[in-house]
């Protein structure tokens, strides 16, 4: 009970701290005057912390970035996963308030992957990215049957624990569930997911993304004329035109935010802020496979969370099916806790509850206090939701307080907070 104390101690000075802090200022500033994104152990040094990098080879050949930011409390291994067009820096570019920097200073033993294609994992043994189209024949389905399984092996490697604690958000949550589903023997290996904003089912997302999902199949048509099959890497013409727009002071929020992503995350324009938005498009897009875009779109048009669809033909000599296989979820019994904002335009509370009706072992269901919270709020909101950040570092934080054998309470998963 003490050790509980202290935690809730430590998570409300979190929640009042002054939202603009010292580091977080001196990020912005070092990024908007170079032009340039700080790296992963840059922005870990900048907070005094330091960042281990190690490089994991999959199954099939990829090079996989993985930072490790020791612990000091003996706590459980914490794997953090990125969603789509990101990467690990994700969880430390908000300064103080930052999930990842929060957590390390909390004494947990932090493990952040980076998933095939994006700017720390875009390797491969035998392919290369610029010059060969099967780096980039992959989507979520490949980052949880091979890129995950390699991450959690090197984790628990190293660390020697029997289990470890991940942490998913977007379409880190999607790898997670397809590794629970076709990888069923690393279940044993997850003591519990905390699902940030899961993507699974899309058929109540925003209007923007509802459209994009109706043409992804031209889009796709059209990409393979084209020859595009990365989507938005970092050094892309394309990318780079994207940054130099949406980093501008003048074009920035009015152009990029106001039409581009709060039409697709949700509208919270308060919480983001103008200048901090500049400094996120330096970190988003860092690179994504064209056919990971279309797998969720096939998924929004079908309203079925299945595998990539190649049409009839292909899909008989791919499956042996004229139709993809759905992804068995009763097979993900690692404990859920999924944590669901109202605003969100990529994973809505509908989809959500879809989702948790579908899993077999589902520990909590909650829908964060803040009504706007965004998609894209759940890693770069400037002061930690009162319900992301205290439900975080609880569920992180909790193993390490039961006794042996000691049952958890069983939550209301209905519940939500007022």
């Amino acid at each position: 009970m003490e050790a509980m104390f202290n935690v809730i101690i430590l998570i409300a000075a979190m929640i009042l701290r002054q939202p603009n802090s010292v580091l977080s200022n001196v990020i912005e500033e070092r990024v908007l005057s170079s032009g340039n994104r700080i790296n992963f152990t840059e922005l870990a040094s900048l907070y005094g912390l330091k960042a281990n990098e190690y490089n994991v080879t999959t199954e099939d050949g990829y090079i996989l970035g993985l930072f490790h930011i020791p612990g000091s409390n003996h706590s459980r291994p914490v794997l953090l996963i990125h969603g789509i067009d990101l990467s690990s820096d994700c969880y430390l570019i908000r300064g103080d308030n930052s999930l990842g920097i929060t957590l390390a200073r909390r004494g947990f033993d932090l493990w952040f992957a980076n998933l095939r294609g994006n700017i720390y994992s875009r390797r491969n043994i035998y392919l290369n990215p610029d010059t060969d189209p099967e780096f980039w024949n992959f989507s979520f389905n490949e980052n949880g049957i091979y890129d995950l399984p390699a991450i959690i092996d090197i984790v628990m490697n190293k660390t020697k624990a029997p289990k470890l604690n991940v942490i998913g958000h977007s379409q880190g949550n999607t790898g997670m569930l397809v590794l629970g589903a076709k990888r069923p023997e690393y279940n044993e290996k997850i003591n519990k997911l905390i699902y940030l904003a899961p993507v699974s089912y899309l058929s109540h997302v925003s209007p923007v993304l509802s459209a994009f999902i109706s043409i992804s199949p031209l889009l796709n048509l059209i990409g393979e004329a084209a020859g595009l099959n990365e989507f938005l890497g970092y050094n892309q013409r394309l990318t780079k035109l994207y940054r130099a727009v949406c980093t501008s002071p003048v074009s920035a929020y009015a152009i990029c935010a106001n039409l581009i992503t709060f039409p697709v995350v949700g509208f919270d324009p308060t919480e983001l802020g103008p200048t901090f938005y500049r400094v996120t498009n330096y970190y988003l897009p860092v690179g994504a496979s064209r056919k990971s875009l279309i797998h969720y779109g096939q998924i929004g048009i079908r309203g079925v969370f299945a595998e990539y669809d190649y049409g009839a033909v292909k899909n008989v000599a791919v499956y042996n099916s004229s139709l993809p296989p759905v992804y068995n979820l009763s097979r993900v019994d690692f404990q859920s806790v999924l944590l669901v904002g109202n605003n969100d335009g990529v994973a809505s509370v509908k989809d959500a509850e879809r989702l948790r009706d579908e899993l077999p072992n589902v520990e909590s269901f909650r829908i964060l206090p803040r009504k706007k919270m965004t998609h894209l709020d759940f890693i770069v909101d400037r002061e930690p939701d009162p319900g992301h950040g205290v439900e975080v570092q609880h569920e992180v934080h909790v193993d390490e307080d039961a006794k042996p054998g000691q049952p958890r309470h069983q939550r209301d998963l209905d519940n939500t907070y007022s």
